[in-house]
């Protein structure tokens, strides 16, 4: 027999075994691949929907053979042999090109027989074709035409569930379905990795029955069956590694920051224009009893766009410095590190003072930190932060430099923390003098892997879920310019309307557009400057070519040639030098700017009152969660928010996931409809898309009290077993879970 992590070549042989190798992120051991379940199941009889294929995928249907032709080639000697296969409904074109007649083929493919056929899909002069596709016939033919291995085949399948797995042009999904059965044959499963009182208490099968039941099931109450025994696995194992590093991190040492009676924070709280939401208050209690205690907090703080986090996180910040030490707050832009330096330092006026005239008893001092800050702005920003002189530092990814020294860092603030990786947030954590700096990550919609986190329990949660008295309600719109282009001239109106009146509108871009830009940019196709941009260009959302996506350079000249000519435009995006962007803002925040033609650099952070009207154009490029706290940005003062989602897209899922944003202003909502898109990304590792995820069949959306469960379940376990030692089984899973770079992982995060 053979174990779970022996190579494959040893049961399957070196060729089948190169061919897994390029799968998914390779499969090369016994248990890499039974761990690679099949994508959907078929039975007998049940032909593929032919009209769901796009080109361009691998794919393997079921059909049922139509006709069969030859024909001889044009320019070239040999036949091109092409079958039509059908589901009843669509049709599909088998295309086999060789140099003789291919006699043996066209017995084999009769008509009237169905079989599995796997490739490529494509399309050639209108037809829908798999070209020189790999098949198996699941009915006999005549004699000899079908080998004994596909006849073989052909019985199995006629009786049992038939496995889909995916597949690639170097290996077939009946071809991975052979391997997986030699590797059934062959594999010694051990002892079952979860305990036998959690099987009992919840009616779970063996690991054993539940891998040869997902692999090949008698039929689907048995695949069912074995897919809710794995799903518990997955959950389980996860929740024990989360339990273990919980308890672990209990033992690491912080510096606790009790608050301090009549100091900076009560004047800061005294002086404030407005009253706090209760919500930012209880938010603000949790936080202040974690940074009082003498293990590092770790807690994630969501809240809707505009829900005032802000100022929750300059309390936290403005405590740490009344306990004599440092806050670092790492922001993914320049914009919004500009930004939340000048709001911050506006908010606290005299507080933010210290060592200067007109500055306030309990004062501090607020320092800027960016890449491309001068170099003695940045020199005097550097001994500001390595003597305590500035008790918040403020920055991007500069912060994160070497050179960087901190006194006393006390609390990391981290906004938006899913825009940086692991590496980047511990090369932050290692500036603390001593032990463990407190972590505060914030965000506006959570992403999928931070909804992941929070649900597997990886952060202590606090959410913001009131709006600040003043802000209004903002009302979303699809335009679709593509069906009715006069809906767009509209538009422009509508920002001429805002502007007639004092205020002020945000159009956004998916790219910046002219010289260097990698998405192309350049002059657009000639004629009158709008219809240029409006020009299709072979638009289409069926899997054809699209034309480039609006760029805020090409957008602002069409603008300000046409419906918007005589406004004050100005342009914003990344590639601008820092004190370019810095102007811009404080123009467009001062009144001196009309309409700011920008990319997603003002996504998060920037709030200019006086705004009230945001234009995304392509807004079918933009992400759920993007497109929510983009349209964040207005409404921001008395007057209400108005959001207009540009798009050519016709009906379909794009088209479907703007009227979702434009349905809602709960960005909770919102952000489960980015994970039923998106997945979870993956929870033990640095990647945030569901692709690399190691779930391979647990799903948030479906399973969240199966993983509550086995929350439970793994956090008594280690109540009673931390190390796991009455578990081998399960210490063995977890070991093959955490490779060395997730291990890595889970001790920087």
């Amino acid at each position: 027999m053979a174990r779970l992590r022996d190579p494959l070549r040893s049961v399957v042989g070196d060729r089948a075994a190169k061919r897994l190798a390029s799968l998914g992120s390779g499969l090369h051991t016994i248990g890499d691949l039974l761990g690679y379940y099949p994508r959907r199941y078929e039975t007998r009889g049940d032909l593929t929907d032919l009209t769901s294929l796009r080109d361009g995928e691998h794919v393997t249907v079921q059909a049922m053979i139509e006709s069969v032709s030859t024909r001889r080639m044009r320019n070239r000697q040999g036949t091109i042999l092409e079958a039509v296969v059908s589901d009843g409904r669509g049709r599909l074109t088998l295309t086999f090109f060789g140099k003789g007649r291919q006699a043996w083929r066209e017995r084999t493919l009769e008509a009237g027989r169905r079989g599995l056929f796997a490739g490529q899909v494509s399309t050639f002069r209108g037809t829908r074709q798999l070209a020189h596709p790999e098949y198996v016939l699941l009915e006999a033919g005549p004699p000899g035409a079908v080998s004994e291995t596909e006849a073989a085949r052909a019985v199995e399948f006629a009786t049992e569930v038939i496995p889909i797995y995916p597949a690639s042009k170097e290996i077939s999904s009946w071809q991975i379905a052979d391997s997986v059965r030699l590797a059934l044959a062959a594999a010694d499963f051990g002892a079952d990795p979860l305990p036998y009182e959690v099987r009992a208490r919840y009616g779970l099968c063996g690991y054993a029955d539940a891998i040869r039941g997902i692999h090949r099931p008698a039929d689907l109450r048995e695949k069912d069956t074995a897919v809710r025994r794995l799903k518990w696995d997955e959950a389980f194992v996860l929740q024990v590694v989360l339990a273990q590093r919980r308890r672990l991190s209990t033992e690491y040492i912080a510096q606790g920051r009790p608050a301090v009676p009549g100091a900076l924070l009560d004047e800061f709280d005294r002086g404030l224009p407005f009253e706090l939401t209760a919500g930012q208050r209880r938010a603000g209690e949790v936080i202040a009893a974690d940074l009082s205690r003498d293990h590092p907090m770790h807690r994630l703080l969501q809240g809707e766009v505009g829900s005032g986090k802000t100022v929750v996180a300059l309390r936290a910040m403005l405590q740490v410095v009344d306990a004599a030490g440092q806050a670092a707050l790492l922001a993914p832009t320049e914009v919004l590190a500009q930004q939340h330096n000048r709001s911050i330092s506006q908010i606290l006026g005299p507080l933010a003072m210290a060592g200067q005239l007109g500055g306030a008893e309990h004062a501090t001092r607020v320092t800027l930190l960016t890449g491309s800050q001068g170099t003695a702005a940045r020199r005097r920003a550097l001994l500001e932060a390595a003597s305590g002189e500035a008790g918040i530092v403020i920055g991007t990814h500069a912060l994160l430099e070497e050179q960087v020294r901190f006194a006393d860092l006390g609390l990391i603030v981290i906004d938006e923390q899913h825009r940086f990786g692991v590496e980047q947030r511990e090369a932050l954590r290692t500036k603390a003098a001593e032990g463990k700096p407190h972590v505060l990550v914030m965000t506006a919609t959570p992403i999928p892997r931070t909804v992941a986190m929070t649900v597997f329990g990886d952060l202590d949660v606090t959410e913001l879920t009131e709006l600040p008295a003043g802000r209004s309600a903002i009302g979303t719109h699809v335009v679709p310019a593509g069906e009715k282009p006069h809906y767009l001239d509209r538009a422009w109106e509508r920002v001429r309307e805002e502007v007639a009146v004092g205020r002020q509108v945000y159009i956004v871009c998916p790219r910046i557009g002219g010289e260097g830009d990698e998405n192309g940019g350049g002059p657009q196709p000639a004629g009158p400057a709008w219809d240029a941009l409006a020009d299709d260009g072979g638009f289409d959302f069926g899997g054809e070519p699209r034309r480039p996506p609006l760029a805020v350079i090409d957008v602002a000249a069409a603008l300000t040639a046409g419906p918007l000519a005589d406004l004050r435009v100005a342009i914003l995006h990344g590639r601008l030098p820092a004190d370019d962007k810095e102007a811009i803002m404080l123009a467009f925040a001062d009144g001196r700017v009309d309409v700011l033609v920008t990319t997603t650099v003002v996504q998060v952070g920037v709030a200019v009152p006086n705004a009230t009207m945001m234009v995304v154009m392509d807004a079918d490029r933009f992400g759920v969660s993007q497109l929510h706290q983009l349209r964040g940005r207005v409404g921001r003062g008395g007057q209400p928010g108005l959001c207009l989602l540009v798009t050519e897209a016709p009906a379909g899922p794009a088209r479907d996931r703007l009227d979702a944003v434009a349905s809602t202003n709960d960005g909770f909502r919102l952000s489960q409809l980015d994970l039923e898109q998106r997945r979870e990304g993956d929870v033990l590792g640095a990647a945030q898309a569901g692709r690399r995820s190691s779930l391979k069949l647990l799903t948030l959306l479906h399973d969240e009290d199966l993983i509550s469960a086995a929350r439970q379940e793994a956090i008594a376990l280690i109540e009673s077993d931390p190390l796991l030692a009455g578990q081998p089984a399960l210490a063995d899973a977890i070991a093959v879970l955490l490779d060395t770079d997730r291990a890595d992982y889970l001790a920087k995060a």
